[in-house]
């Protein structure tokens, strides 16, 4: 037996499994942050993101798996607890490593990090529109009588 090391603490390892606290195996980290980061990138929901991974070939390859499976790769709620577990700390801590790991494989220069640009395009104003009632209480001197 082999002690390793996780989200949840030691755990005790036979034969490359694990046994959480409450007794169940634990699915693979790079299954869950792979779920994580495909929920994101597309927009998806818990429940969709774990659907479209059991049609999907390249998602499963993605986040490690070696075959094709149309089973679920977990309760939709799993990626809910997984998300609580990590908490905020847990998910700064993914993103550094994906830097970091994007800046050793080469796939980002470390100067393209030194300068962000936030698109705002999208972002609610406070500009009112010309024909807004509401414009008729601020406006001095409006009169429409």
């Amino acid at each position: 037996m082999l002690e390793g090391l996780d989200l949840f603490g030691p755990t005790l390892k036979v034969a490359g499994a694990g046994t959480s606290a409450a007794g169940r195996p634990r699915l693979p980290i790079r299954l869950m942050v792979g779920l994580l980061y495909l929920k994101h990138a597309f927009g998806e929901s818990d429940e969709s993101v774990v659907q479209r991974w059991a049609e999907n070939p390249y998602w499963q390859f993605f986040c490690g798996g070696e075959y094709f499976e149309t089973r679920l790769p977990c309760d939709p709620s799993g990626l809910t607890r997984f998300r609580h577990a990590l908490g905020d700390a847990g998910v700064e801590e993914l993103l550094a490593k994906t830097v970091e790991t994007a800046v050793s494989l080469k796939a980002i220069a470390s100067q393209d990090l030194e300068r962000v640009i936030v698109d705002s395009t999208m972002q609610e104003k406070a500009i009112a529109f010309p024909t807004d009632s509401r414009l008729l209480d601020v406006w001095p001197g409006a009169s429409w009588c």
